[in-house]
């Protein structure tokens, strides 16, 4: 089987799901069965929300540092369990000689595949996701109409950065709750988790509903490119 490469640390915690989730659904009897998996959480990657939205120390220099790291310790494919770091995918990719699983471009065409050409996604995502319009764009190239919080932007950033990240699980869900039900006002129909905090919150609290998770799709894509088996 190939060897998986993870360009961690974006955060820590959805690093530590992305590799769990590869684990729980590889089938396997025995520990040969599982894939390796090179994981590098990288934390000096500065934050790719402020790079994009303001003067934000720019994050390819460390990003790139992972990529040849995992390249050269044997890794056979990239992997990156962050959304907004996928604005800069290309310029990673151009820097190493093996290939890029784009977690964005894999989402939009499973969600295509789940709820069809007719769905409204509601964009949960940073600041930085959003003002990119990565997911609005691959969104649109297939037609799928996507709406985005405007009151409750500022919660959503919050309930990423302030419970999730600082790990104040205790706070629950409202925060992200309040921008959903924004969302479904505005006509959403399915509600994409745009940030790997988010997919992490789906984990820890358990909710359930019309979400759609890059973390799952990343890691389902990741088993199967890397000729493992499908719990």
């Amino acid at each position: 089987m190939k060897t998986i490469g993870i360009i961690g640390g974006m955060g820590p915690l959805a690093t530590v799901h992305l590799y769990e989730r590869i684990v729980l659904r590889t089938k396997a009897l025995r520990d040969q069965d599982h894939i390796r998996v090179l994981i590098d959480s990288n934390t000096n990657i500065p934050d790719r929300t402020k790079a994009i939205i303001s003067d934000g120390e720019d994050p390819t220099v460390e990003l790139m540092k992972s990529a040849k790291i995992l390249e050269s310790g044997g890794a056979d494919f990239l992997i990156m369990p962050c959304n907004t770091a996928h604005y800069f995918i290309n310029t990673i990719q151009e820097g190493v000689n093996i290939p890029f699983i784009n977690m964005v471009e894999e989402t939009v065409k499973y969600t295509a595949e789940k709820y069809g050409s007719d769905t409204v996604v509601g964009i949960l995502a940073t600041d930085g996701t959003i003002k990119s319009k990565i997911y609005e764009n691959y969104y649109a190239r297939l037609g799928i109409k996507t709406v985005v919080p405007d009151k409750s932007q500022a919660d959503v950033m919050k309930f990423i950065y302030d419970v999730i990240k600082k790990g104040n699980y205790n706070e629950g869900t409202s925060l992200m709750f309040s921008a959903v039900e924004e969302l479904k006002e505005m006509g959403a129909t399915s509600f994409l988790l745009g940030c790997t905090e988010l997919s992490s919150a789906q984990y820890l609290y358990k909710f359930e509903g019309n979400f759609i998770n890059p973390i799952e799709v990343l890691t389902e894509k990741s088993i199967e490119y890397a000729g493992g088996q499908l719990n």
